[in-house]
């Protein structure tokens, strides 16, 4: 924010008055607001010119613009954030809203992917955006850690965890691996790895590689480095992006760019940046709101997001749940509907464990 914008705070009545109407009306139809149709809706009596002097000093600090000559005001990215930060009126959950979701939460069979996708379409089908789910990774203590060549250019990991939960993963290794560099590896890792998370041992070990290095040989070095990048970062058991109501975006809007609406559908698709999703939510509990190039995900497509990280047991951030829609989405409903799911999931999957 520049210094020559105020704070919402430091505006007078009638500026603050204007921009509240002209945001809240373009939230609810999508189309520029002009001086006139706020002639009827001010607490005050004033004339279109008076509300016309208003509307260009706001667009001269930055809050408004026009996109056509002569039309109405349309909020900027700046000011959709001083809206959100300073006047959005957040409303309560609504009765049917929050029986959708509770349905389906409570068609749970015990699979956790499968309760996950379903509450991922329906929060797509409650908020007509699209939904985001990102699935908590498994963080039980590693027990045992074993490499399998399968060919030249494949190998698998064995994961055992101190739970009972065993994962199978399969990586492309460093060439030249051989079944002796293998055991040396997989003994190196579980010289480290008993009682640690994947998480915790990710921390880890490349201080001990390097302190280390001697005692193994470079390929081992790099076996592990290798593998341990594809289990934390690229484990499809062990962390989904859940994407769901695609085509709610793609038609609800005739002014977006439907190309880059695409392109941002398919990188979310192929899971591209899907840490930051955890990385957004864990600057602060609760719902946080990203308006278009505030996120480097969804600058290209002018899109907004609602996210919110979710909870297990010990409340440490797992997941995170969110909503996409264009700019215009309608905040003060979006947030609740968010906020309640974050919880719903948060609270399942922790009575489940």
């Amino acid at each position: 924010m520049s210094d020559k914008t105020p704070r919402i705070e430091e505006m007078n009545d009638r500026s603050r008055e204007v921009f509240r109407r002209v945001v809240e009306g373009y939230l609810e139809s999508g189309i520029p607001v002009g001086s006139r149709s706020l002639t009827r809706t001010m607490s005050e009596q004033v004339s279109a010119a008076t509300i016309r002097n208003v509307m260009q000093d706001l667009e001269y600090l930055g809050l408004l613009g026009s996109p056509h000559v002569s039309a109405g005001r349309v909020p900027t990215q700046l000011g959709l954030r001083m809206f959100v930060d300073g006047l959005l009126e957040v409303s309560d959950l609504n009765g049917e809203d929050r029986a959708r979701l509770d349905e389906s939460a409570a068609r749970d069979n015990g699979d956790v992917a499968g309760f996950l996708d379903r509450i991922g379409s329906a929060l797509s089908g409650v908020t007509k955006g699209a939904s985001l789910v990102l699935t908590p990774k498994h963080e039980a203590p590693i027990k045992h850690i074993d490499f399998v060549s399968l060919d030249r250019e494949r190998a698998l990991v064995v994961l055992v965890f101190g739970d009972g939960h065993v994962e199978n993963r399969v990586f492309a290794p460093p060439s030249g691996q051989t079944p002796s560099s293998m055991r040396e590896a997989a003994n190196f890792l579980n010289s480290i790895a008993e009682g640690r998370t994947l998480s915790e041992l990710s921390s880890v070990i490349a201080t001990e590689i390097g302190k280390r290095r001697q005692e193994i040989d470079l390929l081992a070095a790099e076996l592990v480095e290798s593998g341990l990048a594809t289990w934390v970062n690229q484990g499809e058991q062990g962390e989904r992006l859940i994407v769901r109501g695609r085509g709610n975006l793609l038609g609800d809007d005739t002014e977006v760019d439907l190309d880059k609406i695409r392109s941002l559908f398919d990188d979310l698709e192929r899971k591209r940046d899907i840490a930051q999703f955890l990385d957004l939510a864990e600057a602060g509990e609760g719902v946080r709101i990203f308006i278009g190039s505030e996120n480097k995900l969804f600058s290209l497509s002018g899109s907004s997001l609602v996210v919110s990280p979710y909870m297990n047991a010990d409340r440490k951030i797992i997941g995170a749940v969110g909503v996409i829609g264009p700019t215009r989405l309608n905040y003060g409903r979006i947030v609740p509907i968010v906020d309640y799911t974050a919880q719903l999931v948060g609270r399942l999957l922790s009575d489940r464990s």
